[in-house]
């Protein structure tokens, strides 16, 4: 079957209200105490409004992965991406170039038909 991310939550950020069993799969639930962790662990500061407006935001998008896990997927092969990806690029055409001289001709200093830079590495 497919992996119970849920449960992957709860195990790795020690999520509370993770409840399992054979009939019914409960989604974890998220706390302001579990997002002013994560935080905390991330070094930002948040005001309480805002841990308050993540833990509900959290908590909807941890609902809708528990409604995700009920899917069967069984016969659905693995996909990094919902599209299909192709490369889209020009054809490689070669075409001429701008002379050396028309170019250096234009540059602040040049030596040697280079452009010539300030040092960067003593």
């Amino acid at each position: 079957g497919a992996f119970c991310l849920n449960r992957g939550l709860a195990r790795i950020n020690g999520l509370h209200g993770f409840k399992e069993s054979n009939k019914e799969k409960q989604m974890a639930t998220i706390t302001s105490d579990d997002v002013q962790h994560v935080a905390t662990l991330a070094r930002l500061e948040f005001s309480e409004a805002d841990i308050e407006q993540f833990t509900h935001q959290l908590a909807r998008i941890l609902d809708y992965i528990g409604k995700l896990n009920e899917l069967d997927t069984t016969d659905v092969p693995p996909t990094s991406h919902p599209l299909t990806l192709r490369n889209v690029v020009k054809e490689d055409v070669a075409k001429s170039s701008y002379e050396r001289d028309v170019v250096l001709d234009g540059a602040p200093s040049a030596e040697e038909g280079y452009f010539e830079v300030p040092k960067v590495i003593e």
